[in-house]
């Protein structure tokens, strides 16, 4: 199901202002990605490419290329929906709808998409899809409550779940731990362990040991200073990027020195 994304001289603006530029950079199917770097250098606007979620942003376009397995993701006859259906995406703070069950939460995705199914091609789809997200033993007795009722760790795999419901070939997440604490932190790391080996990850993260820990490549992004572009400072394998990074700038922030 995974895909490869193949990224080439991407330039993101918002408006006039250059907010990225000139990323080169090749995601590889079945890895988790992590996108490192100091705040406010991209890192979340250029994940938002990959989807094309910022265009919810008026004014906001690319220029440049970003393939999914060969086909443009900014090409002329693509639906951003379509594509959205495809790479879906995770968020800081967990955001089950309050008012639905959860599992309608967990359909929810799917029946936005006019995807019609029988009451029990549903009920499989949100058992499969809760146990893909670790969740199902935790919930199984009570999915008819409110997806809100859940802890925020909980939470967050119900997220996972409605978006892997889809059935995406890539998932976004967006510092998908910053509000969680260390156990549940530690239940979504797991879950990025075992997810892909069926989906491409991409993961926004400020904890380096994080990026360690659950990426197989690693990019650090930086900015030049307040009203610069972000830039992609360099990109390899994590155990690489951890030992021996190539740039003294990635070193520096990665042993914490700056960011």
């Amino acid at each position: 199901m995974s895909k490869r994304i193949d990224v080439s001289d991407l330039d993101v603006f918002y408006g006039d202002f250059l907010a990225v530029e000139g990323v080169n950079m090749t995601i590889e199917a079945r890895k988790a990605t992590a996108l490192i770097g100091p705040s406010g250098c991209g890192k979340s606007t250029f994940l938002r490419t990959l989807n094309r979620m910022h265009e919810v942003i008026p004014g906001a376009r690319v220029q440049g290329k970003a393939l999914m397995d060969g086909q443009d993701l900014y090409g002329t006859d693509v639906d951003p929906v379509a594509v959205r259906r495809q790479v879906g995406m995770v968020f800081q703070r967990p955001n089950p709808f309050p008012t639905m069950s959860i599992a309608d939460n967990v359909l929810a995705g799917v029946r936005l998409n006019n995807r019609r199914m029988s009451k029990g091609d549903q009920q499989d789809l949100v058992e499969q899809s809760l146990r893909g997200a670790n969740l199902w033993n935790e919930v199984k007795d009570r999915l008819a409550r409110p997806g809100s009722s859940l802890s925020g760790g909980q939470q967050q795999r119900l997220c996972i779940a409605r978006a892997i419901a889809v059935r995406p070939q890539v998932l976004l997440m967006d510092e998908p731990c910053s509000a969680l604490d260390p156990i549940s932190t530690l239940a979504i790391e797991d879950l990025i362990a075992e997810l892909k080996a069926h989906y491409t990850i991409v993961i926004v993260t400020h904890n380096m040991q994080q990026a360690a820990r659950v990426s197989d490549r690693t990019a650090f992004f930086n900015i030049a200073g307040t009203g610069k572009p972000g830039r992609l400072i360099e990109m390899d394998d994590t155990s690489t990027m951890f030992s021996s990074p190539r740039e003294q700038a990635t070193e520096d922030y990665i042993s914490g020195r700056f960011g």
